[in-house]
């Protein structure tokens, strides 16, 4: 296969169509890389889950105040601005529509926008958590991810076959070898690495990619 994406490289991607001033959670572990990338002139208003609005980037090491933490445990910095709140009143923004993007990561997604971030085997996350809320909440749900598993099999289904975390909520999912949208449940292929062909693409793809404009090249930096 093609050289793929860096996790960081799908993160600076994402993080390009996040919009100045936007409202953003990112989801626990991967997605928390976006927050790295953002372009310059645009500062999006970062929130989490456990009660704070407006967070910076993460101490020097030594200098963490562990009271001062995202929805992953990791020590946070504040922005001028911030501020702190309840639980309860955190996914009250959340499940009242004042989120403008929710950027997660996936096990599974189905060309109808059905997300799948967790799971009950062994090694899985073991509980769906805030994302249920997230899915459903916010304006816009992105997802990141490498396009197949450690297997090599798609992680871009026809169905998904995990749990779900939430139904026909995914609307643009960014992965290690292309953009793609989830339009009239169908995947929407936006970008794809430039030297990677269609069908080369499609074999790891597990359903329809659907051609509906140009395709850009998916053209990020050196990370």
């Amino acid at each position: 296969m093609t050289d793929k994406l860096t996790n960081a490289q799908i993160a600076w991607r994402a993080a390009q169509d996040i919009a100045d001033e936007a409202y953003v959670n990112l989801g626990i572990g991967f997605p928390e890389m976006v927050a790295k990338f953002q372009p310059p002139g645009r500062q999006a208003i970062f929130h989490t889950e456990n009660g704070v609005l407006n967070f910076g980037e993460a101490p020097p090491a030594g200098e963490e105040d562990w009271d001062l933490i995202n929805a992953g445990k990791k020590a946070v910095t504040l922005k001028p601005g911030a501020a702190f709140f309840h639980h309860a009143d955190s996914f009250a923004m959340v499940r009242g529509g004042h989120l403008d993007v929710a950027i997660l990561g996936a096990y599974e997604v189905a060309e109808n926008g059905d997300l799948a971030n967790w799971s009950t085997g062994p090694k899985g996350i073991p509980a769906v958590g805030g994302a249920m809320d997230l899915v459903h909440g916010a304006k816009r749900v992105a997802v990141i991810t490498d396009h197949v598993t450690k297997d090599g099999k798609p992680k871009l289904v026809k169905h998904c076959s995990l749990p779900l975390t939430g139904v026909g909520c995914v609307t643009r999912i960014y992965t290690s070898l292309a953009v793609i949208d989830i339009e009239n449940q169908r995947f929407v292929l936006r970008e794809k690495l430039p030297g990677m062909s269609l069908d080369d693409l499609q074999a790891v793809t597990g359903a329809e990619l659907v051609i509906d404009g140009p395709i850009g090249d998916l053209i990020v930096p050196e990370l």
